[in-house]
């Protein structure tokens, strides 16, 4: 078993809107908005489930990672469908061979594991880059699954790290700039993840993403 330093639930946001647009993960626990063939651009509890987090104490070789993942599911009692998102550490920006090397091992797993069905895959992720103290190949840093819930407990929902801006244009100033633009269409999705603005703190965002972009790159998922 890996070491994991912290499992917690996300149930920050309040619930509203409809999810018509979004899709069913079989066998999951939660809803998925259709993004590229390597990740979704997220996905929302569904009614009777909630979304945990746990992060590793370190960052987690992919295979080594993946197998990890395995055994946290196994002992939650969950199926390996439940796994809803990923969260990576790269030494640096892949170049396309590197990218595609990489999705080979990623995108064989979800589907070994029954997670991406005819194509479709629908868990989130993310891929930061970190300036200081960078892996020595792709990692995991954390992952998230769904547990059962009670019918009426927040909704909880996870967007990936580059759902909204196109492949390729991942940098996180690019990213502010492109969020500032495309804000209302932002606020929309949310609402179809079974979330309102409430606790979507723009400023606080904006803040982060102004303290960071100087030592880590968010880029492609």
């Amino acid at each position: 078993m890996l070491d994991v330093i912290a499992t917690t639930a996300f149930t920050t946001f309040t619930s509203r809107g409809d999810m018509t647009s979004t899709l069913e993960a079989p066998d999951s626990g939660y809803r998925f908005m259709p993004g590229v063939s390597q990740y979704s651009c997220g996905i929302g509890a569904l009614p009777g489930f909630a979304i945990e987090r746990v992060r590793f104490s370190e960052p987690v070789p992919l295979t080594a990672g993946f197998a990890g993942i395995a055994d946290i599911l196994k002992a939650a009692g969950r199926p390996l469908t439940a796994l809803g998102a990923c969260e990576l550490r790269s030494p640096a920006p892949f170049t396309e061979e590197g990218f595609k090397a990489f999705n080979d091992v990623y995108i064989k797993t979800l589907i070994e594991w029954g997670v991406m069905r005819d194509g479709v895959n629908p868990v989130a992720r993310s891929n930061v880059c970190p300036k200081i103290d960078p892996p020595k190949e792709p990692c995991f840093h954390a992952f998230s699954y769904t547990v059962p819930a009670p019918k009426d407990a927040p909704a909880s929902f996870i967007v990936a790290g580059s759902g909204e801006v196109g492949r390729g244009q991942g940098q996180l100033s690019r990213l502010y700039r492109r969020a500032r633009r495309h804000q209302p269409g932002r606020h929309a999705r949310q609402g179809k993840m079974g979330a309102g603005r409430d606790g979507a703190p723009d400023e606080r965002i904006r803040r982060h993403l102004e303290g960071h972009h100087r030592s880590a790159t968010l880029h492609g998922a």
